[in-house]
């Protein structure tokens, strides 16, 4: 019987999931270009557009051009301060309360992931863009 490997991309969810430790230094090394169009993928298959994704990434990272971002995601994630309203994300994604992960990489990977996820259930733009009260 063939073991899974501890890390895939769900292409059918647009989803990184990780299984353990080794497997988030290997998820740090996968590269943004390769992560973007599974993102775009899910979003357009639900009808949203190009624009609403990068808006949503520019929010939530900073980078005024997500789709044109090269690098590993751990360089990309790790250098770069997220919006100070991060923290209002939270929900499960892939099985996990996003305000329980204590890794501050895989937080951030997970708050992209949860955007994203938001996005493509039809959320609007502003909300997806939380405001504190």
């Amino acid at each position: 019987m063939t073991k899974k490997p501890a890390l895939y991309i769900l292409k059918r969810k647009g989803f990184i999931e990780v299984k353990n430790m080794a497997s988030t230094e290997r998820v740090k090394q996968m590269k943004f270009e390769t992560v973007y169009p599974l993102y775009l993928a899910k979003v357009e298959k639900k009808g949203r557009i190009k624009e609403e994704l990068d808006e949503v990434l520019t929010w939530l990272t900073g980078y005024t051009n997500p789709s044109q971002l090269t690098g590993s995601l751990g360089q990309l994630i790790e250098n770069q301060p997220f919006n100070d309203n991060a923290p209002l994300i939270t929900g499960v994604i892939c099985g996990v309360r996003v305000e329980e992960i204590e890794d501050n990489f895989m937080k951030k990977l997970r708050y992209m992931d949860k955007v994203v996820d938001e996005l493509a259930k039809g959320k609007s733009v502003e909300k997806i863009k939380r405001s504190p009260l």
